[in-house]
């Protein structure tokens, strides 16, 4: 077995079951609750309990009457079995992330701790969408999605593929790990709002694209956001990273372009669907087949995904105008006025005066300024 060492602070040993204790090698104790479960894979008794947390299950392709076909599944109980071992395993890469590669890159950048917590950030969310989005857009081009988009209406609901079910399981255990990763990275409280929020926008809209059988559709649209999403920590990397503006600003603007169109083309494609695509075929409700096309979840989800989208286009729009203006305003630097003398003051308000006048006048004026005025006899 191999052991991951976890984030430490100091060089003493703290006492075993501390919160110190936890936090500094919570991710050898996770891989040895991992190990269990592929242990058990290996001796007879327990094969079938641990093949229940490791495999996926719910197949619904009949091989014994072709053999050649390609295995599909469906949702059911079991996969909360899958989820929670991916759940161990997506901690465990977590940590060797962040140990390995993460902690080092930031020692040589010598951040502040505000930007250092930002970093961490980003840096493992772009790991994150960055291969998300690549399994997304293999599966988009192995199924041939995009070229056959009618087929998220009419085929629904679609059995999913092992590509595609595994892909929803470890959406589904990334954001369920986020929250003990609140504990283990020591999270600051006013980054927790924000952090948990993140999570349970994500782990609720996997969940419900999952459990209604949009799961297509739901590829498409997490496609869209990773991409966007990953364009726009990439440029806040760069932002600390490179002291060239210029590169700087052209990476935002990419990203910018980009985080736009992924939340009106989501949008666009929602309202496609559920008011057009879905509402041409029967309406049904079977909880056993997985059908959940009846006008109560089409026009649900079109004002569900509307609102929260377009929320986040105001969130992202609002902020790059306050930006613009804080980058546009003057800045105003308030100077001392140093005490002048009487003299001076009558010195330069003479010269003012001057200043008016052609030059010849100017001369003939300094030179009678500067003769010594007559005594009265």
């Amino acid at each position: 077995m191999v052991t991951v060492k976890g984030r430490k602070s100091s060089s003493k040993n703290p006492p075993i079951l501390s919160h110190e204790f936890i936090i500094q090698n919570h991710a050898d104790i996770v891989s040895c609750v991992a190990m269990v479960f592929v242990i058990g894979l290996m001796i007879q008794v327990t094969s079938p309990w641990a093949y229940m947390f490791i495999a996926i299950h719910h197949n619904v392709t009949n091989t014994t009457e072709d053999p050649t076909a390609v295995v599909k599944y469906t949702t059911g109980w079991k996969d909360s079995c899958a989820v929670f071992f991916y759940f161990l395993i997506t901690i465990i890469i977590h940590a060797v992330l962040q140990e390995y590669i993460f902690d080092k890159i930031s020692k040589r950048l010598h951040l502040s701790k505000v930007k250092l917590s930002k970093f961490n950030e980003s840096s493992q969310l772009i790991v994150f969408y960055t291969a998300s989005a690549l399994w997304a857009i293999d599966i988009i081009i192995r199924e041939n999605i995009l070229l056959n988009v009618w087929t998220l209406w009419e085929e629904y609901p679609m059995p999913m593929t092992a590509y595609l079910k595994l892909f929803f399981i470890g959406q589904l255990s990334y954001w369920l790990h986020c929250y003990p990763e609140l504990y283990f990275q020591r999270i600051k409280k006013e980054d927790i709002l924000q952090r948990v929020f993140h999570a349970t926008i994500g782990l609720a809209f996997t969940f419900a694209a999952y459990f209604f059988n949009f799961q297509h559709l739901a590829l498409i649209f997490l496609t869209f956001h990773y991409v966007g999403d990953a364009l726009l920590h990439t440029a806040r990397l760069i932002h600390f990273i490179s002291q060239k503006e210029k590169r700087t600003k052209l990476a935002f603007l990419v990203a910018n372009s980009v985080y736009i169109f992924a939340h009106v083309a989501t949008i666009a494609l929602t309202c496609v669907v559920f008011l057009y695509g879905l509402r041409k075929q029967e309406f049904k409700f079977d909880y056993t087949t997985g059908n959940f096309n009846i006008p109560a979840v089409q026009f649900s989800a079109v004002l569900v995904i509307s609102l929260f989208q377009g929320y986040l286009l105001y969130v992202f729009i609002a902020k790059q105008i306050k930006r613009s203006r804080e980058n546009a305003a003057p800045v105003v630097v308030k100077t001392k006025s140093k005490p002048k003398s009487k003299k001076r003051e009558g010195k330069k308000s003479a010269l003012s005066e001057d200043d008016d006048l052609p030059e010849v006048d100017q001369a003939t004026k300094k030179n009678l300024r500067n003769r010594p005025s007559a005594k009265a006899k």
